[in-house]
């Protein structure tokens, strides 16, 4: 049901890429948007901490010397150059604002998609999770693709609406469309193919 209290001993909450290299000011592959939503993460987080339930952080990153970046080489010029996402190095380390507590996992993932080559699933069924809560970014990219990789390994998924945020896209042949414009349309494809959307006010309301 929509609006039914949240099984927290069968929830876990995931950050999705709030790294130094997407949120800091000035970094190679800054999103503005991301620094907005921090604030929105940290309540979540708050909640869930004290509640203890499970907090897993999902992180892209790349060997040095890209043997893993496969056609991320091509899409993004600071990856491929070996200036943004470099496995080990401080960029990929998760914004201090929103720094993971001991104990709480940090996956390494090289796609969009925090299930795909990673433990991920192994970890969630270990703790026994059933349903993922997707904060991060971007939600048209590395949140919507996880939100399907839950969906495809029979996890419910639950995105954050105002803990997620997107990028402005230049037109590249279909349109240029606003960071807001993107999330909108990001949010729209979940609701209908893989995920239940929530604020983060009904989120915590939702909460035992």
């Amino acid at each position: 049901m929509t609006n039914s209290v949240i099984d927290v001993n069968s929830t876990a909450v995931l950050v999705i890429d709030m790294q130094n290299d997407f949120v800091e000011e000035g970094a190679p592959l800054e999103f503005p948007e991301g620094r907005g939503v921090i604030p929105a993460i940290q309540k979540i987080l708050d909640a869930a901490r004290s509640r203890r339930m499970p907090v897993i952080y999902a992180a892209h990153v790349h060997r040095a010397g890209g043997a893993d970046m496969g056609v991320h080489r091509d899409l993004y010029p600071p990856v491929a150059a070996g200036e943004a996402l470099v496995d080990g190095g401080r960029g990929v380390e998760i914004h201090p604002d929103l720094t993971p507590r001991d104990g709480e996992p940090v996956i390494k993932k090289h796609r969009y998609n925090s299930f795909y080559a990673t433990d991920l699933e192994m970890i969630l069924r270990g703790l026994g999770v059933e349903t993922v809560v997707l904060t991060g970014m971007t939600t048209e990219c590395c949140v919507l693709g996880t939100a399907r990789g839950a969906l495809e390994r029979g996890f419910r998924s639950m995105v954050v609406a105002d803990a997620c945020a997107s990028c402005d896209y230049p037109d590249l042949g279909a349109g240029a469309m606003s960071a807001a414009e993107m999330h909108l349309a990001a949010l729209r494809v979940m609701s209908l193919t893989s995920s239940q959307l929530v604020e983060t006010d009904q989120f915590l309301a939702r909460l035992p």
